[in-house]
C-alpha cells in the first residue's frame, strides 16, 4: 500500500513551547488516551501499548534536526481526523450595560473563564478571546503564595495563580503588557481546584469554537 500522509503542520515555537506540546502527548499516551497532533486537537492518534520508536539526528549544512518517529500497526491504534476539538466552547454576547462579553463554557455546564471586562464592540471582545486562545495553552503557571518569578513558557502572558482576602484560591491571566486577559471568574475552596481549573482551560481553548449570542 502507498505512503499517506494522514496529517502534517509546522510551525515555529520556543524551547518551552515545544516542551509543552511534549508533555501533552506524554500524559495522554500515559494515561492511554487520543492524543492531539495539532495545536486545534483535531487530529488525534491512540497509540497501542507498545509500539516501535525511533530517534534520529541529522545534520544537513549548518542546520540540525531531531527527528522522533512512533509507529505501530493500524489495526492496534485509531486515529481520529475529525476530533472534538475541544470540551468546550466560547460564548460573544452582549450584557445589559450594552458591552460585548466572552466566556468559556465547559461541555457540563461549567464557566471555566471569562474575560473579566466589557468591550465596545463584538469584534474587540473577539480579539481578546483570540489573545486567550494563542497565549493559554503555552503559558507558565506562577504561584504567588511561593513568590516564583516567571520563566519563559512560549506565550505572551503568564497564569499567576493567587489566594484572595476571603481565603479563597484563583487564578489570572496576565499579558506581558500587565493588562488581565482572563481569569477563572469564581474562587475555589483550594489551590489544587484552582490549577486543576485553569489546567482545565489550557487544554479546552485552542480547539473551542465561538458562537455568538444574537
Amino acid at each position: 500500500m502507498p505512503e499517506e500522509t494522514i496529517h502534517e503542520s509546522s510551525e515555529t515555537r520556543s524551547r518551552n513551547g515545544i516542551a509543552s506540546y511534549f508533555r501533552r502527548l506524554a500524559r495522554r499516551f500515559a494515561r492511554g488516551e487520543p492524543a492531539p497532533a495539532d495545536e486545534e486537537q483535531t487530529v488525534t492518534v491512540s497509540a497501542p501499548p507498545e509500539a516501535d520508536l525511533e530517534t534520529e539526528v541529522e545534520r544537513e549544512g549548518e542546520r540540525l534536526s531531531l527527528e522522533i518517529e512512533v509507529g505501530w500497526a493500524e489495526e492496534a491504534g485509531a486515529v481520529d481526523t475529525d476530533a472534538a476539538a475541544s470540551k468546550a466552547t466560547f460564548e460573544l454576547y452582549e450584557d445589559s450595560a450594552e458591552e460585548w462579553r466572552w466566556r468559556l463554557v465547559h461541555d457540563d455546564g461549567n464557566v471555566i473563564a471569562d474575560g473579566g471586562e466589557g468591550y465596545s464592540s463584538a469584534q474587540k471582545a473577539e480579539q481578546g478571546l483570540e489573545s486567550v486562545r494563542s497565549n493559554a495553552p503555552g503559558a507558565n503557571v506562577i504561584d504567588q503564595s511561593k513568590d516564583e518569578e516567571s520563566q519563559d513558557g512560549g506565550s505572551d502572558a503568564t497564569f499567576e495563580l493567587f489566594e484572595d482576602s476571603a481565603g479563597q484560591w484563583r487564578w489570572r491571566l496576565v499579558h506581558d503588557n500587565g493588562n488581565i486577559i482572563a481569569d477563572g471568574g469564581q474562587g475555589y475552596a483550594s489551590k489544587q481546584k484552582a490549577k486543576q481549573g485553569l489546567h482545565s482551560v489550557k487544554q479546552n481553548v485552542r480547539g473551542a469554537e465561538i458562537e455568538r449570542e444574537e
